[in-house]
């Protein structure tokens, strides 16, 4: 009879640890469910770390400057060129700084192809000091000229590359990709980055002034990002 007693109120324990199991396990797995699908990864840390490598770049080229010993005005001369291919690749960074702080403004998450997109995208504006300081030193020779194109080219199909990996992340029809559209300003580029290239070895300075003309043309404010964020906001103000 003791032993009857003992084996239902073992069963009766065994029982209710298994029911206090499965609510603390199934509690878990909805926890981690839950966790799962909400979580999104922030854009924070990549926006920082942009922000960051560009302005280590702007500021190594600014340390290739070197004063002159000389007290006149006329010691400047020498350095001019270097000044100008400073600028320009100056216009160009800050131009790349803006449309990423936008761009990253505009989204909502980020992923793991977008975090290698925009990797890709800064070890080509890293090179940016390096081409700059050769065009510097050697002057407008088809070599340098060349080299400095074709980072730029480069750094520009990163840029485009980055703008697919977020488009495919947040969807075709998202208020982003729809904002983003066809990207022709950004096409263009690129097809004026090729053609400079292709005159680089031959009229090294014609090849310089397509360069400029696309800085210039990056100048004009692009609202595509500012599109993203009103057509965001609308379709979030609307009734469903």
């Amino acid at each position: 009879m003791r032993f009857y007693k003992f084996h239902r109120l073992a069963l009766a324990l065994l029982s209710h640890h298994r029911r206090v199991a499965e609510i603390v396990l199934g509690s878990g797995f909805v926890l981690y469910k839950r966790q799962k699908t909400v979580t999104k990864m922030s854009k924070g840390r990549l926006e920082a770390f942009g922000d960051a490598i560009i302005a280590i770049v702007i500021t190594i080229m600014v340390l290739e400057f070197h004063a002159p010993e000389s007290a006149e005005l006329s010691a400047l001369w020498p350095i001019i060129p270097q000044f100008l291919a400073y600028v320009l690749s100056f216009l160009f960074l800050t131009i790349y700084w803006n449309n990423h702080h936008n761009l990253f403004h505009a989204v909502e998450q980020v992923n793991g192809a977008v975090l290698w997109a925009n990797l890709h995208l800064m070890f080509w504006l890293s090179l940016v000091p390096f081409t700059t300081a050769w065009l510097s030193e050697a002057g407008l020779a088809p070599a340098p000229v060349t080299l400095y194109g074709l980072v730029l080219f480069f750094a520009g199909m990163a840029y485009l590359l980055l703008l697919r990996s977020l488009v495919k992340l947040h969807g075709k029809q998202s208020p982003f990709a729809l904002a983003i559209g066809r990207d022709t300003k950004g096409k263009l580029s690129l097809g004026l980055y090729g053609a400079g290239l292709l005159l680089g070895g031959w009229m090294p300075i014609l090849a310089m002034a397509l360069y400029a003309l696309i800085a210039i043309l990056w100048l004009v404010p692009d609202r595509r990002f500012e599109n993203a964020l009103r057509l965001a906001q609308q379709s979030s103000n609307t009734p469903r």
